[in-house]
């Protein structure tokens, strides 16, 4: 995969990346992608949330929109995919362009809008691969005309409880007006209260009790993150997922695209994500599992998202840079390390270094 991908690269790279995204699902889709060969290794399995994970790192959300894909997926090596984010009604997203490569940076930013085909595309989808196993989990959102933005994402809950592996309940991104207001703690409450008590209907009624776990922004203050946890806490929320994109343009090398509106991902999110991750892990103590994303490029990287506190990663922007040999490379990397440091398993070492990545000025 190594050597097809860097043939490859050049000829992606002359194309639109919006575009090369499409023509990346389409070839997925053939069922031609290559496969892994790699065994489990019970040093990288992980158990968060009443599920058990063959390995930690996971595709997040954003690559695979409409659930197009997840089985191919999961056949290159992630342990889990995060699909969506979905919203009840499709919807087209922003104009277009709305997404650009900073390849000094290795970084994306995008404003897509949560550009998808809406529940029912996704439920038939998913009710196709319903006995295919794989861990898929569903990114569920609010359309940005909606009037009742709480109720989109209950209506989420009620379309996929029975296919979900878990639920994401995303209010971070930063490309649909207001929707990070639902951060605050007013909101939050609101919110939670209403996804889960959807969520625990369902279960009484005799359906699978699915896990609901909250997506954040990086770009939070310490008083909100304060709030998050808080309320995370209050309402025995399952977990977190820290962090979806953001707007600082801090240190980047490419000027002129950075000025372009939308969230960072990438290498250059990498330190800000991961010191949000740590506080959050000091905030809501060492047992709530909370998934790390943001600028994972290479198996240190995902180390440091470990010991900063993730129990579970994910990645997609450094794919664009990396290719699909990156999920194996981390993998690889992180075994060395459990063994290295004397450890059994990755559990040893989650949030290991939590107050030392605090600490971090993501301006430095």
């Amino acid at each position: 995969m190594i050597d097809f991908y860097r043939l490859m690269k050049p000829a992606v790279f002359r194309v639109d990346p919006e575009t090369a995204h499409g023509l990346t699902i389409r070839a997925l889709a053939t069922g031609l992608a290559p496969k892994s060969c790699r065994k489990a290794d019970p040093r990288l399995a992980v158990s968060a949330f009443g599920v058990d994970f063959p390995n930690p790192i996971g595709m997040a959300a954003g690559f695979d929109k409409n659930a197009e894909v997840p089985d191919a997926l999961i056949g290159l090596g992630f342990g889990h995919v995060e699909v969506g984010t979905v919203t009840p009604r499709p919807q087209p997203g922003n104009p277009k362009p709305r997404m650009f490569r900073l390849i000094e940076d290795e970084g994306v930013i995008n404003r897509l809008g949560f550009n998808n085909q809406g529940h029912a595309a996704m439920r038939a989808r998913l009710e196709a691969r319903r006995h295919r196993g794989g861990l898929v989990a569903v990114n569920i959102g609010a359309n940005k005309d909606s009037d009742d933005r709480i109720a989109d994402y209950v209506a989420g809950i009620r379309a996929f409880a029975d296919l979900a592996s878990w639920f994401v309940v995303n209010i971070s991104s930063p490309n649909t007006p207001g929707l990070r207001d639902l951060q605050a703690r007013a909101q939050l409450a609101d919110l939670l209260s209403r996804v889960l008590a959807a969520r625990d209907e369902i279960t009484a009624k005799g359906g699978r009790r699915v896990p609901v776990l909250l997506k954040i922004a990086p770009d939070v203050d310490d008083a909100g993150l304060d709030d998050i946890a808080a309320e995370v806490l209050d309402q025995k929320l399952d977990g977190l997922v820290v962090s979806n994109t953001t707007l600082s343009r801090h240190g980047l090398r490419e000027k002129t695209l950075a000025k372009e509106a939308g969230g960072l991902s990438g290498r250059p999110l990498f330190r800000r994500s991961t010191m949000a991750l740590a506080k959050m892990r000091l905030r809501v103590g060492p047992t709530l599992p909370i998934v790390g994303v943001g600028g994972i490029d290479g198996g240190e990287a995902a180390w440091e998202k470990i010991v900063a506190g993730a129990n579970l990663l994910q990645v997609y922007s450094s794919l664009v840079y990396a290719g699909p040999s990156l999920v194996d490379r981390i993998l690889d990397h992180l075994a060395e390390r459990v063994s290295r440091e004397g450890g059994t398993s990755l559990a040893d070492f989650v949030g290991r270094h939590a107050a030392r990545w605090a600490a971090v000025d993501p301006e430095i």
